[in-house]
């Protein structure tokens, strides 16, 4: 099964929110079933150390929820924000570890259900410690995705300029001739 999705591959903590889309004006959610979550942690290369089950779906939906309300403002997070993410956060930790390559570090979990949502969340904080500024939900109005903007200048404002930016294009274009030709019937 291929993904859906309208934008992968962004950094994990994005790329789980983005498991919710809009098409034709329809809510999409790709954690809606084991498959879904199968999926998504194949994309996101975690199939390897995670199990796609009932127990990781409820989890990741659970730390899905947790950076929607977290996203949307990042230099501005309120208590009940910060409290779900660090909820999150709380059922895993990293272990300082020491191996021939030199210092490492080894995430350790009490559950490993929570494995996936804890490395989304810890995630967002990387995203946060990197540029606070350059995480963003797309400019279109009817788009719910999330990116981080990598772009030289940092002006990104589409998830996806085929995508959301021409239908913005569309609609100014079609404004504007629409405009010109109520004006001009005057």
């Amino acid at each position: 099964m291929s993904d859906p999705r309208p934008l992968v591959g962004e950094p994990v903590s994005l790329d789980l929110l983005n498991t919710r889309w809009i098409r034709d004006g329809e809510p999409q959610d790709l954690l809606a079933d084991v498959d879904g979550v199968r999926l998504w942690l194949a994309g996101t290369g975690l199939d390897d150390r995670f199990a796609a089950d009932a127990a990781t779906r409820e989890c990741l939906l659970t730390a899905r929820e947790a950076l929607a309300g977290a996203v949307g403002r990042p230099l501005d997070l309120d208590e009940a924000a910060v409290r779900r993410i660090d909820d999150v956060l709380g059922h895993g930790r990293i272990r300082a570890t020491l191996t021939v390559q030199g210092p490492g570090e080894e995430p350790e979990f009490a559950d490993p259900a929570w494995g996936p949502a804890w490395t989304a969340a810890r995630d967002y904080l990387e995203l946060l410690r990197a540029a606070p500024d350059r995480i963003r939900g797309c400019a279109h109005d009817a788009c719910v995705l999330h990116f981080f903007d990598t772009s030289r200048n940092g002006t990104r404002r589409w998830c996806s300029m085929a995508q959301c930016g021409n239908r913005a294009k569309a609609s100014r274009h079609y404004a504007r001739a629409s405009a010109a030709r109520g004006t001009a019937g005057s």
